[in-house]
């Protein structure tokens, strides 16, 4: 005999909460463990291991101040918005040697955060390229520390050759609440996309 879960799908008493899936991604040193640790409701998973002298040579370090640990698989959050839908957030890692990680991820994401970094906006392009040669509707966050705003949203959506309808944020993500005003523009703009 089969299980049968059609009266759960159905609202009965008891049903399991739709989950929906987020990717947030980036550059090494964006912000990516910090967005999710400042929004998700429960301890984040990390996978993060110190950086050693094997890193010398194959990580670009240039820009990240005194950071001394990197993402190695995931970061992986949670945000109940009703009893009925859990967001899941899974901050891939930055370095281009954990990329191969990003095809198992993206599997069943329905949308996308890119973090940036006005210093090395060039760290964007693998994160942009990636989401749009997958057809991922994605919004830019740049995570402006210390509330420090050197470029406007017009030039950084140029510098990354963004299209028009991508959503740009500026702000300081390690803040719940501009974390959250990113994910709500996700769903604003995966709103946009599929309607």
């Amino acid at each position: 005999m089969g299980y049968d879960d059609s009266d759960r799908r159905d609202g009965a008493a008891g049903s399991a909460p739709t989950a929906v899936k987020f990717l947030i991604a980036g550059g090494f040193g964006v912000g990516k463990t910090t967005m999710v640790a400042a929004i998700s409701e429960v301890k984040p998973l990390r996978t993060e291991e110190y950086l050693t002298v094997a890193s010398v040579g194959v990580d670009d370090v240039a820009g990240v101040g005194d950071k001394n640990t990197t993402t190695v698989a995931m970061d992986f959050g949670r945000i109940t918005v009703s009893s009925e839908l859990v967001v899941y957030l899974f901050g891939t890692p930055g370095q281009e040697r954990f990329w191969f990680m990003w095809d198992d991820l993206v599997h069943g994401a329905l949308g996308a955060v890119v973090i940036a970094d006005t210093r090395r906006l060039a760290s964007s392009f693998g994160s942009i390229d990636f989401f749009e040669n997958r057809g991922i509707p994605f919004v830019v966050g740049v995570n402006s520390f210390d509330g420090r705003q050197d470029r406007t949203v017009p030039e950084i959506r140029e510098a990354l050759d963004l299209d028009p309808q991508v959503p740009v944020l500026m702000g300081d993500l390690r803040q719940r609440s501009v974390s959250r005003d990113v994910l709500l523009a996700l769903v604003d703009h995966l709103e946009s996309v599929h309607s």
